[in-house]
């Protein structure tokens, strides 16, 4: 059973999108899927949306405009009093100086490289809340 009624992928990356939705089907999700491919298009969802359901968000960094880094910075406001949200970096970055970075924003909960593979989407969906 998955703690989360609904995953968030926003990456420009239109086949990462797409590989990362297959992942997370392939890991018995039969929730919500919600793609964006840009931070401002993500970020007036989180404006329009109460962010009640259960959710994990898979945030890129390296986006054209808008960065991974500036809409966690901008989505803190709107996430940060919703406990059963879950914003995850997702990205292909392993530099240390990112990792550092994410970790000064409270918003993000973890960093994980790509590819997402099932086992890790498994253990996000088994996680106690």
């Amino acid at each position: 059973m998955s703690r989360y009624e609904r995953f968030i992928l926003i990456d420009d990356n239109e086949a990462d999108n797409v590989y990362h939705e297959i992942m997370i089907e392939r890991a018995g999700f039969t929730g919500e899927v919600l793609v964006f491919e840009s931070g401002e298009d993500a970020l007036a969802f989180f404006r329009s949306d109460a962010m009640q359901v259960p959710t994990c968000i898979f945030l890129d960094i390296n986006m054209p405009g808008l960065d991974g880094f500036g809409v966690a910075e901008q989505a803190t406001p709107l996430l940060a009093d919703k406990p059963t949200i879950m914003l995850v970096m997702l990205t292909s970055s392993g530099s240390p100086a990112d990792r550092a970075r994410a970790a000064t924003l409270p918003i993000i909960r973890g960093y994980v490289t790509k590819p997402l593979d099932v086992e890790g989407i498994q253990a996000l969906m088994a996680e106690a809340i």
